[in-house]
């Protein structure tokens, strides 16, 4: 469209109509879902008894330590350099099932030696059996309901002997294993801490009453002391893959029957048409130099990390742990991703938004895009500057609010959170603007909305505030922390999970929608068919499928059936993106006149990395309960997460501004696409690389390690120590990445030339006669 304010409703699609009443519905129903399991999430959580005391009556730890301990495992940032529940990193142990198993083994020495007077491994096979047999009970038959908890002598004298082991082993460095010590943590937060990681190694084999399953459904797997997957993880398991089939062929169907018809009407294609850079266009230029920098840091240290696996004493030498710990590293390279994919999407929306509004701009649009960057800069840097100070401990009594929340993924101080929530409210209020430039445009816009005229410009919009207000929920509870870590992982993966499988797969589908339509690839019509039908399918996967990650960390079961079932079809829509990015890529190929190869290239190569990375690696390979139970933490998972989160939202924010840079340069009959290409592939290669040589060596023998020998070991020391080959052979995937995106970053500086200030451009061979050309241009 030339202008938004000419727009002409075409006639009316009853298939759409259909749709987005569909789309209301699904909408309103997940919504519904969610309330409902969030409440029973609060009800089911484990709780956290009042005292737990010794048969003799001595207090062994309070409800106040524990709450107290949880703070220190987040202020010392361990949940970055180990895991808990299996949540975390996966360099160091999982807390939960190697004290869990250290508990089980002094329970066991403790019951032989007081009634038979032996160490265990002396005694006879039918003693021992006996013996395992007591300490089984004594673990599985703790109520932990009661608000006095009365332990067995023997586990007490195993708590008090871990807990001293644990606090003692935070304070003090052990570069064999790659441990750094938590200067954060102060001896009396230690022993707090060392309590807290032991309540929630209770919880993984303390029944839940009237079963004879704990309270992460028996989760991790340990058969010394009897937890194995339940009876409802093997039902759910069989019915999730039937169910799946099922809905493909549905999917599928409908698709083909009643969406993907003949496309004769005629393209809006505005990218097509080319208008005067706005001021907001002209600034957002910064905005994608910051992406390069930051892709370019986070592979830095991801190298770095990788190597840690492997060489835990140093860097080739240098002793990097001993000034920059490796949660601090993780902190950077897992916060590095959501700011640089944020900022390219930022700065794509508001590039592009001026292109759907016909070249116009509200008034200040240029300054408040100026704004938004340098505050998100201000946020981020102070952010990541806390991060660290806060694990080293020279940010101590306000941690919370300026150092590190210690919550992967949102591990920024609460004030600078609120900051980047901040920053994301007022991009959606830009988008907005941008999108409608006028007040009367903004009040049509509105009453087409409300009276069911929606268009895809509205659900581009919608995206962007479903992305803010998602992140908001990442702050529940907002003053402080959540005293269980259940309920606090939960809300984290209302981020994580929701932000990934529902808002960014929402923005996703409407950008791309949105591209190929503005590229003159398919009608409006068939761009917002499919984009309707493809919210739904992920409203349907990516709301309830947050429950796959809700199986073992201590949630009730009924989250096996709803994430089962829900999260299995999230692959359905990036079925229907694989086809259509099929589909399109035979328009381009033939027509030797297309402008905007590259970004729909990204664009393509976005939807097969959705599919493969998220659908196989994600849904395939770790979302079914059984499958889950014994893969949960492993380096499958690693797989399922660098594939995905670059190879499908990178890419899309890559391809995004690549077809900003074409606009920019769209008065030029040449554009250089090679650069690209070769990012392109480098990047596909280096991904392809890391799965064949670095996570699928490691992370089969890690899943047989866990079937074989428990949980415990898959993550221990031992295990990795045993896989040193592949995990150098992550090098060559780092390498060939990394070139990628060095001749990205170039090629970002080189074609953002014409629009940088004037000292810049004389850094860029040909830019100034560039900018000069497109001013004349623009001028006639």
């Amino acid at each position: 469209m030339s202008d938004s304010s000419s727009i002409v409703r075409p006639a009316a699609d009853p298939i759409s109509t259909v749709l987005k009443w569909i789309l209301l519905a699904t909408g309103v129903l997940t919504a519904a879902l969610l309330i409902w399991t969030t409440a029973a999430t609060y009800r089911g959580a484990p709780p956290q008894p009042g005292t737990f005391v010794s048969a003799e009556g001595v207090v062994l730890m309070t409800d106040a330590d524990i709450v107290s301990g949880e703070s220190g495992f987040q202020k010392a940032d361990l949940m970055d350099y180990g895991s808990l529940y299996g949540m975390g990193s996966y360099y160091g142990e999982d807390y939960t099932a190697s004290i869990m198993k250290r508990l089980a083994l002094a329970t066991r020495d403790n019951i032989a030696s007081a009634s038979d007077h032996a160490a265990f491994a002396s005694l006879p096979a039918e003693r021992q059996d006996a013996i395992t047999a007591k300490m089984r009970s004594d673990l599985h038959h703790l109520d932990l309901t009661a608000p006095t908890v009365t332990v067995p002598d023997e586990l007490a004298a195993a708590i008090v002997s871990i807990r001293a082991a644990t606090a003692n082993g935070l304070l003090h460095p052990d570069r064999k294993v790659g441990w750094t010590a938590a200067e954060s943590l102060s001896p009396a937060l230690a022993d707090k801490t060392a309590d807290f990681l032991i309540y929630s190694a209770l919880t993984t084999v303390a029944w839940r009453p009237g079963t004879e399953y704990s309270w992460t459904q028996n989760w991790p797997y340990e058969p010394l002391v009897g937890n194995a997957p339940t009876g409802e993880t093997f039902i759910w398991t069989w019915a999730s893959f039937g169910f799946v089939f099922l809905a493909f062929g549905v999917v599928l169907f409908i698709y083909e029957f009643w969406l993907d018809d003949a496309d004769t009407e005629v393209r809006d294609a505005e990218l097509l048409v080319v208008h005067p850079l706005t001021p907001s266009q002209k600034k957002v230029w910064k905005y994608f130099l910051l992406v390069a920098v930051l892709l370019l840091v986070q592979i830095l240290v991801g190298s770095i990390m990788a190597h840690l696996y492997y060489d835990r004493t140093s860097f080739y030498g240098f002793d990097i742990n001993r000034y920059v710990p490796f949660n601090v590293m993780r902190d950077l390279h897992i916060q590095a991703p959501i700011v640089w994919i944020g900022l390219s999407w930022i700065g794509a929306a508001l590039f592009l938004a001026p292109v759907i509004a016909g070249g116009k701009e509200a008034r200040g649009q240029g300054w408040l895009v100026d704004a938004l960057f340098w505050t998100t800069v201000f946020v981020v840097v102070c952010g990541l500057a806390g991060n660290y100070l806060g694990v080293l401990g020279v940010i101590d009594g306000n941690w919370f609010w300026f150092g590190n929340q210690g919550r992967s993924y949102i591990q920024l101080g609460r004030f600078w959170q609120i900051g980047f929530f901040a920053g994301l409210a007022l991009w959606s209020v830009l988008v907005m603007r941008a999108l409608w430039p006028s007040v009367s445009l903004w009040t049509r816009a509105a009453r087409d909305f409300w009276s069911g005229h929606i268009r895809l410009e509205h659900l581009i919009w919608a995206s962007t505030v479903n992305v803010a207000v998602l992140y908001a929920c990442g702050m529940i509870p907002l003053t402080g922390i959540e005293k269980s870590f259940t309920i606090s992982d939960f809300w984290r993966w209302w981020v994580v999970h929701l932000w990934v499988e529902q808002s960014f797969e929402f923005f996703a589908a409407a950008m791309t929608a949105w591209t190929l339509m503005a590229t003159g690839l398919i009608s409006r019509r068939l761009a917002e068919r499919g984009m309707y039908f493809e919210v739904i399918l992920i409203f349907l996967g990516g709301v309830i499928g947050t429950g796959h990650h809700l199986y073992w960390a201590g949630a009730p079961s009924l989250w096996i059936p709803f994430g089962t079932m829900f999260s299995f079809i999230e692959v359905l829509p990036l079925v229907l993106l694989v086809m259509e990015g099929i589909s399109h890529y035979r328009m381009i190929k033939g027509r030797e006149d297309f402008r905007y190869r590259l970004g729909t290239i990204y664009v393509i190569g976005a939807a097969f990395w959705n599919f493969v990375g998220a659908g196989v690696y994600g849904g395939g390979l770790l979302n079914a309960p059984l499958v889950n139970y014994y893969e949960h933490g492993t380096f499958l998972t690693l797989n399922h997460a660098h594939s995905s989160l670059f190879g499908a939202f990178g890419e899309l924010a890559i391809g995004l501004i690549y077809f900003c840079l074409r606009y920019l340069h769209a008065e030029e009959s040449r554009f250089s696409e090679r650069a690209g290409l070769w990012a392109f592939w480098l990047y596909n290669t280096g991904l392809v690389l890391w799965t064949v040589l670095n996570f699928f060596p490691i992370g089969w023998p890690q899943l047989l390690a866990v079937y074989e020998h428990g949980y415990a070991y898959a993550r221990s020391a031992a295990f990795y120590d045993k896989t040193l080959f592949w995990q150098w052979m992550r090098l060559p995937g780092d390498v060939v990445f990394a070139a990628g995106a060095l001749i990205m970053a170039w090629d970002f500086f080189v074609k953002l030339a014409p629009v940088y200030p004037g000292w810049m451009r004389r850094l860029v061979p040909g830019a100034k006669a560039r900018a000069a050309s497109r001013a004349t241009g623009s001028a006639s």
